[in-house]
């Protein structure tokens, strides 16, 4: 008799803490995230300064030297069914409001994200 085992494809979360207070670490965070997203479940929790970013229009014309602006690699993260999490209560400390975030980010928390993890995500930093 044999065991068949069930295979798990891999799921990634990536943590972006930075925004225009350092556009390169927040670069790098949205190319990693972006990389995982073609080919695995990818999910990002944006907290910090980075939920500045997901104002409408904040990313326009941003890009850290040498790099792609990230407004394009969040285009491409959303096109590769990437989900964007922001922290709410960072949203309530910056004075933003919900219906000011960009198409496509869900206000979700901690909880939401150590679920993620629970059930099988890995971090990627």
């Amino acid at each position: 008799m044999t065991t068949q085992q069930t295979q798990i494809a891999p799921k990634y979360l990536v943590n972006c803490q930075d925004g225009a207070n350092n556009l390169e670490r927040a670069t790098i965070a949205f190319i990693l995230a972006t990389t995982a997203s073609k080919t695995h479940e990818t999910a990002m929790f944006i907290t910090a300064d980075a939920a500045d970013l997901f104002v409408r229009g904040a990313m326009d014309g941003l890009a850290a030297e040498g790099h792609e602006p990230i407004a394009n690699l969040v285009t491409q993260y959303q096109g590769n069914n990437g989900q964007i999490w922001i922290c709410p209560v960072c949203l309530k400390t910056k004075g933003i409001a919900e219906q000011d975030l960009i198409e496509g980010v869900e206000v979700a928390g901690a909880p939401r994200t150590m679920e993620y993890l629970a059930t099988g995500g890995m971090m990627l930093a």
